[in-house]
C-alpha cells in the first residue's frame, strides 16, 4: 500500500533579536570646542619645513659651533642668493596661472651676456646695455607667450626650445669664454652696497617677494591668477580673460629674468653663456618645494624664499664638513623629486578630502 508522506509544515518565521552594537563600538571623538587641534595641525602642514630648517641648524650648530656660529656663514647663506630669488620669482610668474617655463635660467643669460658684451667689447654705457638686456629679455618671454597662448604649442616644448636657443644666441654673442664688463663702482654699488650687514640686492629680493606675495593675495589680478591657476575653463566661464593673464605671465617671467640677469653681472662683474643652464635646477626646486609650506599644495612667493634658504643652509653646511663639489647637485636634484613627489601628493590628498 502506498502513502504520500506531507512535508512538515514550515513554522512560522522567527525574529533574530536586534543587536544594539552601539554598546560595543567605541564612541566617537569628542570635538574640540577650541579648535585648538585643528589649528595646530594646520600649522604643522604649513611650516613644517620651516621646523626641518630651524633642526638642520640646530645640528650644524652641534656639530661645528666653531664654523657655523659665525657672522660670516649668515652672510654666506642670505647674502648670496639674491639672483636665486630674482629666477625664482620669474619662474612662479608661470607656475601660478598654469603655465611652465624652462627658459627663465636661459634668459637670464642672454640678459647678462648682451650687458657685458655691450659694455665690455664695444663701449656701450652699462645703464643702455642694461636697459637694452631687458627689454631683450622681456622680448624671450612675449615669443613664449607667442607661441603657447596664440599658437597653443605646449609651453615644455616651446620654453625648452627658446631657452636653448638663447644660450645659443648667447654664446654667439660672447665669442669664445667669458665676457666682462668695464669696472664701474656705481654699477657694482648697485647689488653689492652694504645695508645692515647684507648686500642691498638681498633687500631688493624680500621686497620683490613681498610685492608678489601681495599682488597674489590681496589684489583681483592675484585672484585671477590663481583662479587660472585652477581651471582655465572655469576661469573663462566666470568672464576672466585668461589669454591674456597667460601671456602677462611669460612676459613677467622674461622681465624678471633680465632684472636677474643685472642682478647677476653687477655682483660678479661678467658671464659665462655655458653657465646659464645651471641656474635652472635650484630655480624649479626651491619654487617646487614652496608648495610644501605657507600654502600648501599652491605655488607662492613666501614659501619659495623660504625653500631656498633651507636649500642653501643645508648645501653650506655641507660644504663646512668637507662635501664639496657634487653635493650641490645632489642636493638640488634630490630636493627637486622630493619637492614635485610632495607637491603631487598634497593636492591628491587636497582632491580626495
Amino acid at each position: 500500500m502506498q502513502t504520500n508522506a506531507q512535508p512538515p509544515e514550515a513554522g512560522p518565521a522567527i525574529d533574530q533579536p536586534a543587536i544594539d552594537r552601539s554598546a560595543t563600538d567605541p564612541p566617537p571623538p569628542a570635538p574640540d570646542p577650541s579648535g585648538r587641534g585643528s589649528r595646530l595641525g594646520s600649522l604643522g602642514s604649513r611650516y613644517a619645513l620651516v621646523g626641518v630648517w630651524v633642526a638642520m641648524a640646530v645640528v650644524y650648530l652641534a656639530i661645528m659651533p666653531d664654523k657655523f656660529a659665525r657672522t660670516t656663514s649668515i652672510q654666506a647663506i642670505f647674502g648670496s642668493q639674491q639672483l636665486l630669488v630674482f629666477l625664482a620669482m620669474a619662474a612662479l610668474s608661470t607656475l601660478v596661472v598654469g603655465e611652465f617655463d624652462l627658459s627663465v635660467a636661459s634668459v637670464m643669460g642672454i640678459a647678462a651676456t648682451i650687458i657685458a658684451a655691450l659694455n665690455g667689447r664695444h663701449g656701450v654705457d652699462i645703464w643702455l646695455a642694461c636697459l637694452v638686456a631687458v627689454l631683450a629679455a622681456t622680448a624671450c618671454g612675449a615669443v613664449n607667450a607667442f607661441f603657447v597662448v596664440v599658437l597653443r604649442v605646449p609651453s615644455l616644448v616651446v620654453t625648452l626650445g627658446t631657452g636653448t636657443l638663447a644660450i645659443g644666441i648667447a654664446k654667439l654673442l660672447a665669442g669664445s669664454g667669458a665676457v666682462s664688463i668695464i669696472p664701474d663702482d656705481a654699477f657694482r654699488d648697485l647689488t653689492q652696497y652694504g645695508v645692515l650687514g647684507m648686500p642691498v640686492s638681498f633687500w631688493y629680493g624680500l621686497v620683490l617677494v613681498a610685492a608678489f606675495a601681495y599682488v597674489c593675495s590681496c589684489t583681483p589680478l592675484g585672484r585671477h591668477l590663481m583662479f587660472v591657476g585652477a581651471s582655465r575653463e572655469v576661469a573663462r566661464l566666470a568672464g576672466i580673460r585668461v589669454n591674456r593673464i597667460r601671456a602677462g605671465s611669460y612676459l613677467t617671467a622674461g622681465f624678471l629674468a633680465g632684472l636677474a640677469g643685472v642682478v647677476l653681472v653687477s655682483s660678479v662683474g661678467g658671464f659665462n653663456p655655458t653657465d646659464a643652464a645651471t641656474y635652472l635646477l635650484p630655480t624649479l626646486a626651491a619654487v617646487f618645494l614652496s608648495t610644501a609650506v605657507v600654502q600648501p599644495g599652491q605655488f607662492n612667493a613666501i614659501g619659495t624664499i623660504i625653500s631656498i634658504y633651507v636649500l642653501e643652509t643645508g648645501i653650506f653646511g655641507l660644504q663646512l664638513l668637507g662635501l664639496s663639489g657634487w653635493i650641490q647637485d645632489v642636493f638640488y636634484g634630490g630636493g627637486l623629486v622630493f619637492a614635485v613627489a610632495l607637491a603631487t601628493l598634497v593636492r591628491r590628498h587636497s582632491t580626495t578630502a
